[in-house]
C-alpha cells in the first residue's frame, strides 16, 4: 500500500465516521426519543421559529450531509451541512455552557469538533475512494474552493438562519 492509498483509506474512514455521526444525529431528531415533535418543542424552547420547520430543516440537513460524506459526493457541500448545523447548535444551545460536553447544559467541544471536521473535509476533499473522484469532480471541489464552500456556505447559511429564525428566549 503506497502513501496515496493509505491517505485514501484514512479519508474514507474519517468521512464515513463523521458522516455516520451526522446521519445518526438527524435520524434521532426525527425518529428517536421524542421524535420530530419533541425536537420541534426543544428547538422552540431555544427560540427557533417556526420550530417544526427548523426541526425538519436541521434533521434533513444533518442526514443529507451524512450521506454526502459517506459517499464522498459533493464533499464540500456535505462539509457545509456539518459546519452550518454545528454553528447553529453552538449559538443557540452550547456556547454559554463551557467547553466540555459532559458539563451541565452540554458544552461546545462536540459541536466545535464536528464543525472543524466538516471544514477539513471540505478543504482536503473526499480522497480517491469517493464518488467525487469517480465522477471526476474532485479536482474542482477541493483545496481553496472546497474550503470556501464548506465554511462559506455553512457559515452564511447558519448566519442567515439565525438572523431570520432565531428569537432567543428572555434570560431567566
Amino acid at each position: 500500500m503506497n502513501d496515496t492509498a493509505a491517505a485514501d483509506l484514512a479519508l474514507a474512514v474519517f468521512r464515513c465516521g463523521i458522516g455516520a455521526v451526522m446521519f445518526a444525529h438527524g435520524w434521532n431528531h426525527i425518529w428517536g426519543g421524542g421524535k420530530i415533535s419533541g425536537t420541534a418543542g426543544w428547538f422552540g424552547s431555544m427560540g427557533m421559529r417556526p420550530a417544526l420547520v427548523q426541526a425538519w430543516l436541521a434533521s434533513v440537513t444533518e442526514m443529507a450531509a451524512g450521506v454526502a460524506l459517506v459517499l464522498g459526493l459533493l464533499t464540500p457541500l456535505g462539509g457545509a451541512g456539518v459546519v452550518g448545523t454545528m454553528a447553529v447548535a453552538f449559538v443557540i444551545n452550547h456556547r454559554g455552557n463551557g467547553f466540555f460536553i459532559f458539563r451541565p447544559g452540554e458544552g461546545w467541544e462536540y459541536v466545535m469538533t464536528l464543525a472543524l471536521c466538516g471544514m477539513v473535509l471540505g478543504a482536503i476533499g473526499a480522497g480517491g475512494w469517493s464518488l467525487d473522484r469517480a465522477l471526476g469532480i474532485d479536482d474542482d471541489l477541493d483545496g481553496w474552493t472546497g474550503l470556501a464552500l464548506s465554511v462559506g456556505a455553512g457559515g452564511v447559511g447558519a448566519a442567515v438562519l439565525l438572523a431570520t429564525c432565531w428569537r432567543p428566549p428572555p434570560a431567566e
